[in-house]
């Protein structure tokens, strides 16, 4: 909330009334009301919602829906100059064709200069291939010539680039999922060949995506707290590409991108346990996770907001309120179910968000069309942490028969799999069937007892049991649904 004020706070005088005018001219009255609040009044978030006469969320909507229109509205203005410049790049033959050679020449060399301060290397390609043809017969064809040249393997150096980004971020989605060391040296493998390609060229633009890698590969991947004397400090890295942000407001990409640096620094924060600094950012990603998830997978892995957010919550014992908010964040999102990493994260995140309301059913709704849409016997151990999870909700409603159905198919697993590979499944499995128990001697202690080894076993996959709060509360949640 506090980064929406700041944003509505710092606009210009000109930029906020025409906001204000456009939200009144589409009959948005309350977004209109809301953002007028925030630059003009000091009121509590409280005092909003009463004179709105809205629910927290309805105006967690509300929010959000403004930030948007304040987002939109800004890249409009700043996307204005650079369609200026490509309507000139798509003119070049005109210019050619009709002006004469000297002022032809001299509206390309203009042309140029803009184009790189934009940073523009398509577009640059095809004006030195029109100054190379001007010159056929001057001294200056050959420096034009390599400039051509420069740029096309420069073009093709980005173009790569963006690809290894792609890449590596579906790659890590599986690693995710299987905790595979082949997987795992598969990404060392393209943050290597990212930074064989980014060392190509001093380009800021190959710096930007070289540091959306390695930030996230140090951090998920490495994971050394050991700093390397020979590697650039994470958070130089963060300064480094703020300044590149900073001189380029106008590049479209670097707008956007801005979001990925921004939940960047919130885990890069939140991994070294500084969470007074993590929260600063939380606010900002946690306004833009429905878009993160849809529209950022190929530059990273937005997943990996939704497991820290979920800690966050427990961390803050404030688990209760993830349902509500959820309701207004995804009120209109699609999850892409091919993306089968992002697609069981954000469906356990959302089952485990039931489960802390006493939502069972709709918890167990969630997972088993989970199951059924999606094939994990390339993920068994995934597969596991599901139904397990599907199966605590079996135990909490007191459906026995789908439970002792799906505790034996787990067991079955387990032992294919092997018990050192999944003990922490197996010691749920036995406090799930000590819950739904008869025998109520000592019950409360023998759960403890396992919990307590549950809690040191650790994972080198996503781990949707890790997200479950194993404490007191739980142990009630049990012994109670049996009771």
């Amino acid at each position: 909330m506090a980064k929406l004020k700041n944003i509505i706070k710092q606009l210009s005088s000109r930029d906020f009334q025409a906001i204000h005018d456009s939200l009144l001219e589409s009959n948005a009255d309350k977004s209109a009301y809301l953002i007028k609040a925030m630059r003009e009044r000091q009121l509590s978030d409280t005092k909003i919602m009463q004179e709105l006469e809205v629910n927290t969320n309805a105006y967690y909507t509300l929010r959000s829906r403004l930030n948007q229109k304040i987002e939109e509205y800004l890249l409009q203005q700043m996307e204005s100059p650079r369609t200026d410049i490509l309507k000139k790049v798509a003119n070049i033959n005109e210019i050619i064709f009709t002006k004469k050679k000297a002022i032809a020449i001299a509206t390309l060399k203009k042309l140029e200069k803009e184009l790189l301060d934009y940073d523009l290397s398509n577009e640059l390609t095809i004006v030195y291939k029109s100054l190379k043809k001007l010159h056929i017969n001057a001294p200056d064809y050959y420096s034009y010539s390599q400039l051509y040249n420069r740029h096309v393997a420069y073009m093709l150096a980005v173009d790569k680039a963006e690809d290894l980004l792609a890449e590596y971020f579906k790659k890590y989605g599986q690693y995710a999922l299987s905790g595979e060391d082949a997987d795992k040296m598969g990404l060392a493998l393209l943050l290597k060949e990212m930074y064989n390609v980014s060392s190509l060229y001093e380009s800021h633009r190959l710096y930007v995506y070289y540091s959306c890698m390695v930030i996230f590969h140090r951090l998920f991947v490495d994971q050394q707290d050991t700093m390397d004397d020979d590697l650039e400090p994470i958070e130089d890295i963060l300064e480094n590409v703020q300044r590149v942000f900073n001189q380029y407001q106008l590049d479209s990409i670097y707008y956007h991108l801005n979001l990925v640096f921004e939940f960047l620094k919130l885990e890069y924060y939140n991994h070294y346990k500084v969470y007074r600094k993590a929260e600063k950012f939380y606010e900002e990603v946690n306004d833009a996770v429905s878009n993160l998830l849809t529209n950022y997978t190929l530059y990273t892995y937005p997943a990996q907001f939704l497991i820290t957010k979920m800690q966050r919550h427990i961390r803050q014992n404030t688990t209760d309120e993830i349902y509500e908010e959820n309701e207004a964040v995804f009120h209109d999102f699609e999850i892409d179910r091919l993306d089968v990493a992002t697609y069981v994260t954000y469906t356990m995140y959302r089952a485990l968000a039931c489960y802390y309301v006493d939502k069972y059913d709709e918890a167990g709704k969630w997972i088993n069309n989970l199951l059924n849409e999606v094939s994990l016997k390339r993920y068994p151990f995934i597969q596991l942490e599901i139904k397990i999870i599907l199966a605590l909700q079996y135990c909490l409603v007191n459906d026995f028969d789908l439970f002792n159905q799906l505790i034996n198919s787990i067991q079955r697993q387990i032992r294919l799999l092997g018990k050192d590979h999944c003990e922490h499944i197996l010691l749920l499995s036995k406090v799930l069937k000590i819950a739904i128990s008869d025998n109520k001697r000592n019950k409360t202690e023998k759960i403890r007892t396992l919990l307590t080894k549950f809690k040191g076993v650790e994972t080198k996959y996503f781990s949707p049991t890790q997200m479950i709060k194993l404490d007191d509360e739980f142990i009630n949640r049990l012994t109670s649904a049996r009771a």
